[in-house]
């Protein structure tokens, strides 16, 4: 049984709910947060984080430090969509602690503020257009382009979008690609990056040095695996699914990007807790400033985004998703090679 939360809403919001607008103006009702909700959030996760991690040591038994080590893994995608969305500031928009400890994580997790924001930023502006998708976010290629290439192009092209390149996330998308890379491109821009660089280097050999080599493995190696792969994953099979659409930049809108290159990924409400109900991306996309603990409501209040088009993390979705390459002018659609 789905509930209409729009029901319950005062009769002049229904009312504006109704009008001929956007869906995008709509959903503007939405796009406040509340101060207490996101700080509960953010110090709750942190706290239950901070467990799970001092679970690892080698004061409990051996299966219960890896059951922690898997849940910090989990914590740390939550805690990584709660960055995400005050970086949007869709949470905490004025509140300069939250901004530090914000920046904070952003540098522990391997995605500092300065390259996450401007990538991602620019992903969010450039949505679904196929000449500029590839900045913060995986590359398209078209099937024309792509047998037109180079071999060398071709390898990495697909190196990109290898399921073992996404499993790999840890090293590929974060460690290099949010810290490595951009601080080798433009150092002055990004010292973070090369700060985040520094720390995760000394955690790590402080790790080996105090506790050895076991607690190096489920404080910070396992953690970060998991919670990348998963997080790698899901920026993936969010703009990467059966149906998703690619085109140029003539008639791009945010409504259309949002509802025709954005998947909702249907999960569990448990795991929903875990990921930050980032699967409703495409009612993100649609309005990033809407708080993530908001966005079902929105699902709820707004009709027209209950037919959005889904994945999940079923073995056959992540199969299928993993199985696109590149997309098919002529068929309006991803392909395989």
């Amino acid at each position: 049984m789905v509930i209409d939360l729009s029901l319950l809403m005062p009769e002049s919001i229904q009312a504006n709910m109704k009008n001929p607008d956007t869906l995008h103006a709509r959903t503007k009702l939405f796009a406040r947060d509340h101060a207490w909700r996101s700080w509960w959030c953010i110090v709750s996760t942190a706290m239950l984080l901070a467990a799970s991690l001092a679970g690892t040591f080698p004061v409990l038994p051996l299966a219960a430090r890896i059951a922690c080590s898997i849940l910090s893994g989990l914590l740390m995608v939550r805690l990584f969509v709660i960055y995400h969305d005050q970086q949007h500031r869709a949470i905490l928009p004025k509140s300069v602690t939250a901004e530090f400890l914000m920046r904070l994580y952003g540098i522990w997790v391997l995605c500092p503020a300065s390259i996450w924001r401007s990538s991602h930023d620019y992903h969010h502006a450039h949505n679904s257009k196929l000449r500029s998708a590839h900045i913060g976010s995986y590359p398209i290629m078209t099937l024309e382009q792509y047998k037109k290439s180079s071999n060398r192009d071709r390898f990495w092209y697909l190196f990109m979008r290898h399921p073992l390149t996404i499993m790999s996330g840890y090293i590929t998308v974060f460690f290099l690609g949010m810290v490595v890379f951009p601080f080798i491109n433009s150092p002055r821009k990004h010292l973070d990056c090369l700060l985040a660089f520094i720390l995760h280097l000394a955690l790590g050999v402080t790790l080996v040095l105090l506790s050895g080599w076991l607690t190096l493995l489920f404080f910070l190696l396992l953690p970060r695996i998991l919670g990348c792969a998963l997080g790698s994953y899901l920026f993936y099979a969010q703009h990467n699914f059966p149906g998703v659409v690619f085109g140029d930049k003539d008639g791009w809108t945010f409504e259309k990007a949002a509802l025709e290159s954005s998947s909702y990924m249907r999960t569990s409400p448990i795991m929903a807790w875990f990921i930050g109900n980032i699967g409703y991306h495409h009612i993100h996309h649609l309005n990033h400033r809407i708080p993530f603990y908001r966005l079902p409501e929105v699902y709820h209040a707004i009709p027209e985004l209950r037919s959005a088009k889904t994945t999940s993390l079923l073995p056959g979705e992540i199969l299928r998703c993993l199985s696109l390459k590149v997309w098919c002018v002529q068929t309006q659609r991803m392909v395989g090679i």
